[in-house]
């Protein structure tokens, strides 16, 4: 890949009639404009408008409705609906427009490879914004404009006394993602004892990359340099195992996992970020003949990957300095200011409903689980003291801070994966934030006091937190405590969609939070609860139940009648009876498949998470013994 004189990303600066014009026109390659809006479900629109139309009516373009398209192109249920279809696209002209080259494709004139302006757009349904990306722009408007009416109120606020509060002429919502995935060679997989062996032995984490896995990846560094992204790592994760080299000397047996960071951005434009990195990685890697993969947890038993979420709140200050409000005057005496506290508390305390908009998938529960650092528990880790910064991997909400360096302030959220709409996560984290910020703010506590109540134990009464719950812990929740003891003090964490979305009934107060500001609406929550059910229960139908199915199929008897032993029988026996469970009906009674499969058809929800939990220990469990059934064929 050769950078070459091609245009990579337009800034807002240049976003007018004059500069574009002049742009495209002297980028002849760029043969396309596709406008990018961002449905609830978190896919991006794209499409192919020869650019020629672009220049004969930039201006339309600019100042109107650049598009439209309809409600069976995005996900909006209840809101785009079959009889009210239109969908308007917007063009946003505040942040970075990026050109998509097309590197199996190139113009038959100049030799050049064909590209795509891919401009980001609100998406307009009846007047009102609809989409993820003016979610996450109003949601940051609305917590500055009550940030900045509160610090008025509040002049002095604990540990922020050396800033001057009514001096901060804006915010700045500072926010970063880590995107973890998995690489491997097309219709070849690593046995499961193979990569489970690799990652309990350390084997790969942070080690050297070889061959196609190592071209892919200097490669994916270098172009989100090109785009200023500017990429600060790629390493290998903890997941996978060595690749092997054929006879003509290329890798083959490829499966690995590895991570890409890229700098810290502002708000929509952080989000943005990551749609592109998505596109870049899977891109390059294929074209190095690489396979990736961002789902949670692609393979059972193994690390799943995550794509934290770093949440941040600075001030630009009328000099023009930048101060992190997180930070506390004194970082060697106190963990964070009265902000920052507020911040983690709000997030906590009101995770139940903002886990919804996390975790919404089957692949995202079957990541979280315990073990592999998931963060199934809603509590933070601080650090051992102010002086001694601590990263507890297994919490959900970790304090990432630098005695050196206060700008380093700020909450690393560990539950999205790569899937999760960052729009719509980074919207829920800020809005929840808010309310324990103004809580923190108003109670006038000190910076001990609050730190007192983050740190209280079960039946001790907060202020603001709930009295028989514990949000902070330095030790490890896996190790250190029980399931039940888990439970008891963090909560019992949801274990299928179905139960995760249920909070958004069972905790009105919370939902309060995340809605009251009418910017993340109930009706547009509702409308991505829809989305996500219906996303469910087709998968439930059309791949959980096929995939087991076809598991369960597979497992036939190895043992021959002359030669086995009685330890074959038993095993035997007992895989049949789980088959049969599973997916044998009889006159009788039903198996577990066909009572999913009505339960789903009955929209009987409850049945069918219950059903899915059964169905997943009992497979589980066959899996297991079939494993030891076949280790004891020899013949």
């Amino acid at each position: 890949m050769n950078k070459k004189d091609l245009l990579y990303y337009i800034k807002p600066e240049q976003q007018n009639e004059q500069d574009l014009q002049t742009l495209l026109t002297m980028h002849p390659q760029i043969q396309f404009v596709s406008l990018m809006g961002v449905d609830f479900a978190g896919n991006d629109t794209d499409e192919k408008i020869p650019m020629s139309i672009f220049l004969k009516d930039t201006s339309g373009f600019l100042e109107g409705s650049a598009a439209q398209t309809d409600g069976s192109s995005v996900v909006m249920p209840g809101i785009a609906t079959l009889n009210d279809a239109r969908v308007d696209l917007k063009i946003d002209k505040t942040v970075n427009w990026y050109v998509d080259y097309n590197y199996e494709h190139f113009d038959a004139d100049s030799g050049d490879m064909v590209g795509t302006l891919r401009i980001p757009c609100f998406l307009i349904h009846n007047g009102d914004y609809v989409c993820s990306r003016s979610i996450l722009r109003d949601t940051l408007k609305y917590v500055e404009e009550e940030m900045l009416a509160m610090f008025k109120k509040y002049p002095t606020i604990a540990g922020l006394e050396h800033i001057n509060l009514l001096d901060i002429e804006k915010l700045v919502f500072t926010c970063a993602t880590e995107l973890e995935f998995w690489v491997k060679t097309p219709a070849e997989d690593a046995p499961l004892e193979a990569l489970s062996s690799s990652q309990i032995m350390q084997e790969q984490y942070w080690q050297r990359t070889r061959g196609n896995v190592r071209t892919a990846l200097e490669q994916t560094i270098q172009m989100l340099d090109w785009y200023g992204l500017e990429p600060e790592m790629g390493h290998k994760e903890c997941g996978g195992v060595k690749g092997q080299i054929d006879g003509t000397g290329h890798m083959t047996h490829v499966m690995e996992q590895l991570e890409v960071d890229w700098k810290f951005n502002i708000g929509v434009q952080t989000a943005d970020n990551e749609l592109l990195a998505r596109i870049i990685v899977k891109e390059v890697f294929r074209m190095n003949g690489l396979e990736v993969a961002f789902l949670a947890k692609p393979i059972p038993g193994v690390a799943g990957s995550g794509e934290h979420v770093h949440v941040g709140m600075a001030a630009k200050l009328k000099s023009g300095k930048l101060v992190n409000l997180f930070s506390p005057r004194d970082m060697h005496e106190d963990f964070l200011s009265a902000v920052g506290y507020g911040a983690i508390m709000g997030m906590l305390k009101n995770y139940e409903v903002i886990n919804p908009f996390i975790s919404c998938t089957i692949d995202s529960f079957n990541r979280l689980k315990p073990g592999f650092e998931a963060p199934i528990c809603i509590v933070t880790s601080l650090g051992l003291s102010p002086e001694i910064p601590s990263r507890n991997r297994t919490i959900l909400a970790g304090l990432i801070r630098d005695l050196d360096n206060p700008m380093a302030t700020r909450m690393e959220m560990r539950s999205p994966n790569p899937y999760t709409n960052t729009y719509i996560a980074l919207a829920a984290f800020y809005l929840a934030s808010l309310d324990g910020i103004k809580a923190c703010v108003e109670s006038g506590k000190s910076l001990k006091e609050l730190e007192a109540e983050i740190s209280k134990k079960s039946g001790e009464e907060g202020f603001y937190l709930e009295k028989n719950r514990e949000y902070r812990t330095e030790d490890d929740v896996f190790e250190d405590f029980t399931a039940e003891e888990r439970d008891r003090l963090f909560g019992k964490p949801p274990a299928t969609v179905w139960e995760n979305f249920c909070a958004f009934e069972k905790y009105p107060e919370k939902m309060q939070a995340l809605t009251g500001s009418n910017i993340l609406r109930r009706e547009y929550a509702e409308s991505f609860k829809q989305g996500a059910l219906i996303r469910w229960t087709t998968e439930l139908l059309n791949r959980f139940l096929p995939e087991n199915h076809q598991a369960v199929v597979d497992m036939k008897r190895l043992h021959h009648q002359e030669s086995c032993t009685d330890c074959d029988l038993a095993l035997w026996h007992k895989i049949q009876e789980m088959r049969n469970r599973l997916a044998k009906d009889s006159l009788e009674q039903r198996s577990l498949f066909s009572r999913l499969r009505k339960a789903v058809a009955n929209a009987d929800y409850d049945q069918a998470s219950v059903l899915q939990l059964e169905i997943s220990a009992v497979m589980n469990e066959l899996n297991h013994v079939y494993h030891d059934y076949k280790e004891n064929i020899i013949d």
